[in-house]
């Protein structure tokens, strides 16, 4: 009896080698965005030598911390400045934010489109599209209306990153910012901050070279010779798409040296599925292979089906633990990075892993995704087969 409390089963050693990659996964990964810093030298730059940078903030509706994240665009340490805010209508309550930030700013140029004009199926690519025009300098910084520079040197950091050699495109990390306390507003917070932050930083000391979207800075000359914005218009994966064409420009590129951080609006698990859904089901069809063994990211969804699968035996409750543990200490070792605070996400690690299973299994069966309320169905593009399409 005793000696059956701590025989495994030939599945079960199967899946508590998968929890147990997936926990040196997540040490390698947690010491990887724990020890992210480059070196800034910025002081050392007479700030009359910086170029002329044009920000572009497209909106759509008034976000939770909406103001905050673009108040932090507008502080920040950088002479000879533009930023765009840019609606597809005057009705849009995003507009009453930047107007209040223009009075309060009136040092700092902020322009405002307002145009209707819709010319593709990305939404947020077609006001850029419609931005573009009223553009003045040559290094645009293109950042989403979520997210929240991280300090007031920011935008220094971007624009010197992308005058070393070779860069053609510099992209930002970025962590996940709840906009109010709730075990919803956690959950989603994890999956970006101990699965998404970690997986990146390893695929790039793999090698990889991916473009995140939060916030990218390019030259407008090299913008304009990959097809400019209208090239990336009917792609749900825009920043995929803007990152591969700098590749195949044999350029680099490179991570700005401060994580930025997004804000998670999600109120409820189904729009969380959701959102989750669309990353997951984009990242399936570019890359199935890579999100195939993603599902490795998953310590405590591997060690809990060993438990479910033999509950009698000790071994398989032990390693649980252990792996529970593990992924605790690797969570703590990113939040004293990232100054987040809170440990009630702990007790719900079990529950991240699982509602990640369940999103990227359903992954695998469907193309459909919403995206802010649009409705669209994915796939590979006919001719840049490594790109993904989208169509209503």
């Amino acid at each position: 009896m005793s000696c059956s409390l701590f025989k495994l089963s030939k599945s079960n050693k199967l899946l508590l080698s998968c929890a147990a990659l997936g926990c040196i996964q997540a040490a390698i990964g947690s010491l990887l965005v724990h020890f992210f810093q480059k070196n800034k030298k910025i002081e050392s730059y007479s700030t009359n030598t910086l170029p002329k940078v044009t920000v572009f903030k497209p909106l759509s509706g008034k976000e939770p911390l909406l103001f905050e994240a673009l108040q932090s665009f507008c502080e920040q340490n950088y002479p000879n400045l533009q930023i765009i805010f840019g609606l597809h209508h005057s009705k849009d309550p995003a507009l009453t934010i930047v107007k209040n930030l223009q009075k309060l700013y009136p040092n700092v140029e902020i322009n405002i489109v307002v145009n209707p004009d819709i010319h593709g199926h990305n939404r947020k690519v077609s006001n850029l599209i419609n931005m573009f025009p009223a553009a003045k300098h040559e290094i645009f910084i293109i950042s989403d209306s979520d997210i929240h520079a991280p300090n007031k040197n920011y935008l220094k950091e971007m624009v010197l990153e992308l005058q070393k050699p070779n860069i053609g495109l510099v992209t930002s990390l970025y962590s996940g910012l709840p906009s109010f306390e709730s075990r919803v507003q956690h959950i989603a917070s994890a999956h970006i901050n101990y699965n998404f932050m970690p997986g990146v930083l390893l695929s790039r000391y793999l090698g990889r070279q991916d473009c995140l979207g939060a916030a990218i800075a390019i030259k407008r000359d090299l913008l304009e010779k990959i097809g400019g914005f209208t090239s990336l218009v009917n792609y749900v994966a825009d920043d995929a798409v803007l990152g591969r064409k700098i590749k195949a420009q044999y350029l680099d590129i490179a991570l700005a040296p401060d994580i930025v951080q997004t804000t998670v609006t999600e109120k409820d698990l189904f729009s969380l599925y959701e959102h989750e859904l669309r990353w997951n089901r984009t990242t399936f069809i570019l890359e199935p292979i890579g999100f195939t063994l993603s599902f490795l990211q998953l310590p405590l969804f591997w060690a809990s089906l060993a438990v479910i699968f033999n509950p009698l035996t000790w071994i398989s409750w032990i390693c649980f633990l252990l792996c529970w543990g593990v992924k605790a200490l690797c969570c703590l070792l990113i939040n004293k990075k990232l100054n987040y605070p809170s440990l009630r996400i702990i007790s719900l690690l079990p529950y991240r892993d699982w509602f990640s299973a369940l999103v990227m299994f359903n992954s695998f069966f469907g193309t459909k995704v919403t995206w802010r309320g649009q409705k669209m169905t994915i796939k590979k593009h006919p001719e840049f087969q490594t790109t993904l399409y989208s169509d209503i």
